[in-house]
């Protein structure tokens, strides 16, 4: 019989880019948080790999269900604990899962704690847009880019020129799904969903309505194909949620963009930091 992985140790541990620090969840027997620089970065629950705290993970999750059944080829762009890893693990057995991290401290924390070697899961210490740029064409079925840089996100991980290659790395009919933040205005939100439409013949957007209206700084999670998405299913799915997002596809994607340019290796704008308080109601 294999020998149980003995508890995460809470504490701050030093990385490559800052402090990261583990704290137990008091709400569930083996759930853990992992943090760097006082900024959230996973949410792992040891007992079930099921489980996704973060709701922008939940919505990426929801994209990744509406693939047809079977194993993925799945390539993420930013660690963390590995989270969403296990979760296509867990659901999609046999699975072949390349994670990509610029962490090295990181992730030999994650591996020690945690673990992260196992079920069809390779981890890498890298670049994310160098290996990209290295992988095989039409080798992925599912790219997952969650990569920031502290608290936002590198905006050479949005240009045109980095989706152009990550929509090389997908198969036909592949899917590239990216998390990002924003706030009042959308700004960077605007270019980047600009970028993805510019890319992939069809994209959609995935938010809660007080982001969509400016009033919270949260995430939203943008994806793009070179086949149809599944809007039907997925808005109601995200309607259905604990916290409703709303989909935006189509003639309602291409209103939210206006006049926003798509982000380029020569404008690459870096994703903007949250505010003291980013769940905060924006006032009047």
């Amino acid at each position: 019989m294999a020998e149980e992985r003995a508890r995460p140790v809470p504490g701050q541990y030093p990385v490559r880019f800052g402090v990261a620090e583990v704290l137990r969840d008091a709400d569930r027997e083996n759930g853990w948080l992992l943090s760097v620089d006082g900024i959230s970065q996973s949410y792992v629950d040891m007992n079930d790999p099921e489980h996704l705290e973060f709701d922008y993970l939940r919505r990426i999750a929801d994209v990744l269900d509406l693939v047809p059944d079977g194993p993925l080829d799945v390539v993420h762009i930013g660690g963390g604990a590995g989270t969403l890893a296990r979760y296509v693990a867990a659901t999609r057995p046999g699975s072949r899962q390349l994670v990509v991290d610029a962490d090295d401290g990181l992730v030999d924390l994650v591996e020690r704690l945690f673990g992260l070697t196992a079920e069809g899961i390779r981890v890498i210490v890298g670049d994310g847009r160098a290996v990209i740029e290295e992988l095989p064409a039409d080798s992925a079925d599912f790219v997952v880019l969650d990569a920031f840089q502290g608290a936002s996100v590198p905006g050479r991980l949005a240009t045109a020129e980095f989706l152009t290659a990550v929509a090389a790395v997908l198969r036909p009919g592949g899917t590239a799904v990216l998390n990002i933040s924003d706030g009042t205005g959308l700004a960077f939100a605007k270019r980047v969903a600009a970028t993805v439409s510019a890319v992939f013949p069809h994209a959609l957007l995935l938010a809660e309505p007080m982001v969509l209206r400016g009033r919270r700084f949260s995430n939203l999670v943008l994806a793009g194909s070179t086949a149809e998405l599944p809007i039907g299913p997925l808005r109601a799915v995200c309607a259905a949620a604990v916290f409703p997002a709303r989909c935006v596809a189509g003639d309602d994607l291409e209103d939210l963009c206006g006049d926003a340019e798509p982000l380029s290796d020569a404008d690459p704008v870096t994703g903007p930091e949250p505010p003291p308080d980013p769940f905060a109601p924006r006032e009047e």
